[in-house]
């Protein structure tokens, strides 16, 4: 889901449109609260990075008994998409990527303020985060190039057909989504969908490109 750290299924309702309304008529969606987002709590340790939140997706779907599905993500979850990729490719049989996430000339500084309220407001609630802790964790997030958790070579060699809504903001540079979709090797690139003239139409080609990769 949207939402950075604070991602959870609350932002989808926030979101252009949300797909556990506008998909749930085709298809089984599957909604999570990150770790520490939402309804979810979890430990923080000083290995703490997108590995960790990898391992928590895979996990939910061997709960829930999903061998093959879709990924749609939002934000940070287009990083997210990407990094279940990488790490099980034979799971997913398309990525939906809605305003990716990534690095510009001018916004890291931008994610780690991003990084610094969600932790400072956690604090606030719990007596166990360990400053050190979170300061590894934050630089594994946000110090690293690109979408922050895959590199160009990754996405390169990449076979799950992705579909990317163009993001337009300093958190989501424009040139980041048409970076992936110029890198990746099966990528269809959306620039405009956000607005109420074309929301309608960009739901319809999500829906499309989903069905056209519907697991076997």
């Amino acid at each position: 889901a949207p939402g950075g750290m604070r991602s959870s299924i609350e932002f989808w309702k926030r979101s252009p449109f949300d797909p556990t309304v506008e998909l749930r008529r085709d298809f089984r969606v599957i909604a999570m609260d990150q770790r520490n987002a939402g309804e979810s709590r979890a430990p923080i340790t000083a290995s703490d990075g997108w590995e960790t939140y990898t391992a928590d997706h895979l996990a939910l779907l061997d709960h829930l008994g999903v061998a093959r599905c879709h990924l749609m993500g939002g934000c940070i979850g287009s990083s997210y998409c990407l990094g279940v990729i990488k790490a099980a490719p034979e799971r997913v049989t398309a990525a939906v990527l809605q305003n990716p996430i990534g690095l510009s000339p001018s916004n890291r500084r931008l994610f780690f303020e991003m990084f610094d309220s969600w932790a400072n407001d956690l604090k606030t609630k719990r007596g166990d985060i360990d400053e050190s802790a979170l300061s590894r964790f934050r630089e594994r997030m946000y110090g690293g190039d690109f979408v922050f958790n895959v590199t160009r070579d990754f996405v390169r060699a990449c076979k799950t057909p992705l579909l990317i809504l163009a993001g337009s903001d300093e958190y989501h540079p424009t040139p980041i989504s048409q970076e992936i979709a110029r890198l990746a090797p099966n990528a269809e690139l959306i620039m405009s969908w956000k607005t109420p003239d074309v929301v309608g139409q960009a739901i319809e080609r999500v829906r499309a490109f989903l069905k056209t990769h519907q697991p076997r």
